[in-house]
């Protein structure tokens, strides 16, 4: 943990990592068998009963501390993947409410949040409309007193086992994103159904949603008719650069793993570590590590002082994720045989940072944005 000594940090992130990889150290491991759902909702009620939560949730969009959430999700993926995920769903799930809720709907919902008594969920994704939101069909149609909800959405975290969802429909104010809106839909409201759960190589709650003349009160309605894109884009920056630090915890923990099994393998009449392909591969991992680190703190010290950071956080969330992916996979081969075999932390590791080059904006999507941003300066 020597990168605590940078500068990014204060003496506040310091005690709360090191509380934190105590806390980890203690409760929790990676492997998880039997009933997801019931464990994610244990890990939920685990975090908030610890306060940890609290981190994640704020009465408004500026009281969120940026570093601690990355310090908390790079801490958790290294001990734990389904911990992390739990956490960063709080987070996502109620970040809406967080920044435009009004004073009744943050009332009601981000103490439950914190305390992990209520799951939350961030409804964005549709079969046709992952990448390109501007593209999202689910309709919201005013009626009376209320909004009637019709279409689906999928790939939803959560899906299935969240209290509530915060979700983004077009109400046609104007074409494209303009005329998207968002609201808090509570599991259970007659029309709602999940329409199918998904499976996905690393084991958390997803679901594909329904929705059917599902009416939602205009009570609970985020912000104003029209103004739904630009509040989920709002959301996704407070929270895409913690993906990066969860990829980078995961891939601290892989880096650890391969050290320990490099020195401990006989190979050749030595050791694997004492051959200099290994300490090649060792190096280019620990390189990629710490360069991660520095764009993902880089990013996440830029919104604390309350920078814009369109272009910072795109850039740690690529290099992260991507670095990540290649720092596993050596430490997988670094393993063999064993890299492989299910319930070896490096092929846990394996199966869970696939997803993060895809969700919250796929490289490619990154790619696109810091072009773009680069484009505007020049």
């Amino acid at each position: 943990m020597d990168h605590l000594d940078w500068p990014f940090f204060d003496a506040k992130h310091r005690e709360l990592a090191a509380s934190l990889d105590a806390w980890c150290g203690e409760l929790l491991h990676v492997h998880h068998d039997g009933d997801i759902d019931a464990q994610c909702r244990r890990l939920v009620a685990q975090l908030g009963a610890a306060g940890w939560l609290n981190h994640a949730v704020a009465g408004d969009g500026q009281g969120i501390d940026t570093r601690a959430i990355c310090l908390i999700r790079e801490t958790l993926a290294r001990h734990d993947g389904l911990a992390d995920f739990a956490f960063a769903m709080q987070g996502l799930g109620s970040g809406a409410i967080s920044l435009q809720g009004t004073p009744a709907q943050r009332e009601h919902y981000l103490p439950r949040v914190a305390r992990g008594e209520m799951l939350a969920a961030f409804a964005l994704s549709e079969p046709e409309a992952g990448s390109d939101v501007a593209a999202l069909q689910c309709s919201a149609t005013e009626d009376g007193d209320s909004y009637v909800l019709n279409g689906e959405k999928t790939w939803i975290s959560n899906g299935g086992i969240a209290d509530f969802y915060v979700l983004f429909a077009r109400t046609g104010e104007a074409p494209g994103a303009r005329g998207i809106s968002a609201f808090i839909v509570d599991a259970g409201l007659p029309g709602f159904e999940i329409a199918e759960r998904i499976d996905v190589i690393a084991p958390h709650p997803l679901a594909r949603l329904r929705f059917t003349n599902c009416r939602v009160p205009k009570t609970r309605m985020l912000g104003a008719p029209g103004e739904g894109f630009k509040l989920a884009m709002r959301t996704l920056d407070v929270f895409r650069t913690s993906v990066a630090a969860a990829a980078l915890g995961f891939a601290r923990r892989a880096l650890q793993e391969g050290l320990a099994q490099a020195k401990a393998r006989p190979m050749f009449g030595a050791r694997l570590a004492d051959l200099p392909l290994t300490q090649a591969k060792l190096a280019d991992m620990a390189c990629t590590v710490d360069s991660s680190a520095l764009l993902v703190y880089r990013a996440a010290w830029l919104r604390d002082q309350g920078k814009t950071i369109t272009q910072e956080a795109a850039m740690a969330k690529l290099m992260a994720t991507e670095g990540a992916q290649r720092v596993i996979d050596a430490a997988v081969q670094l393993f063999g045989g064993r890299g492989v075999r299910r319930g070896e932390i490096v092929e846990s590791l394996y199966r869970e940072i696939r997803a993060l080059r895809i969700y919250e904006g796929a490289s490619e999507v990154q790619q696109l944005i810091i072009g773009r941003e680069l484009l505007k300066q020049a």
